[in-house]
């Protein structure tokens, strides 16, 4: 998907830059700090996804965003939460308060690429109503049960898939893989991902699914904690 972003701060740009830096479907072939240059870029450039400030010289996001194609996905952004009220004026897709986390992010992410998929494309990736998705290998595509993964390990670009019955390797990111799967999936280290529902033992530094030992990295602990205490 192509992606632009549109917003008078440069920090703003550069978060949300290195943020899609995480999603190898999602290609940054633009930034603009004001909505009239944004516009002029885009009367002779299509895109797939605008991430957009609302308040702006010139011309704000919101009078930009009624110029755009109706199959734009728009994702505003702001630092001032009475803004999102105004937004409602228009279709989209989401609505980001600063400052943005990743795993914030990450959550706009899975609703831009459910909106992609809507449109048929990649279906290689997407979760279907039998509670599957389709894991690109190489050549070859597996289709995996959600409900049988225990748990993932991030090796380099790839990462591993451990199943009930196999493992998978495909490349994409920890943020791009968290995106698509369901709030039972969690990150407990910098990279691995587990399946909650397939923890047998929880220790002060590890996660223990079957015999395999999962290491617990210490900024995730805490997300962990609450993740259980929210299922007991």
């Amino acid at each position: 998907m192509k992606v632009i972003i549109v917003d008078d701060e440069p920090k703003a740009i550069d978060l949300i830059a290195s943020y899609l830096e995480h999603f190898s479907s999602f290609e940054l072939v633009g930034t603009f700090r004001n909505g009239l240059k944004a516009l002029d870029f885009l009367s002779v450039n299509e895109v797939d996804v605008v991430f957009l400030d609302i308040q702006m010289p010139h011309l704000s996001g919101l009078s930009l965003s009624k110029t755009l194609a109706s199959d734009t996905a728009i994702v505003f952004t702001t630092a001032y939460s009475e803004h999102a009220l105004e937004s409602y004026e228009v279709n989209a897709v989401d609505y980001l308060l600063k400052p943005i986390s990743l795993e914030r992010f990450t959550k706009t992410i899975s609703k831009l690429m459910h909106r992609l998929r809507g449109t048929g494309e990649g279906l290689q990736v997407a979760p279907h109503a039998n509670g599957t998705i389709f894991l690109k290998s190489g050549l070859e595509t597996h289709q995996v049960n959600i409900d049988d993964i225990l748990y993932m390990k991030k090796d380099g670009n790839y990462m591993l898939y451990y199943t009930t019955s196999r493992k998978v390797m495909t490349r994409e990111s920890i943020a791009e893989a968290l995106s698509r799967l369901h709030d039972s999936f969690i990150q407990v280290q910098k990279s691995f991902i587990v399946h909650l529902s397939k923890v047998d033992t929880i220790t002060t530094d590890f996660v223990y699914i079957g015999t395999d030992e999962i290491p617990i990295g210490k900024q995730y602990k805490e997300a962990l904690s609450r993740a259980v205490k929210d299922r007991l």
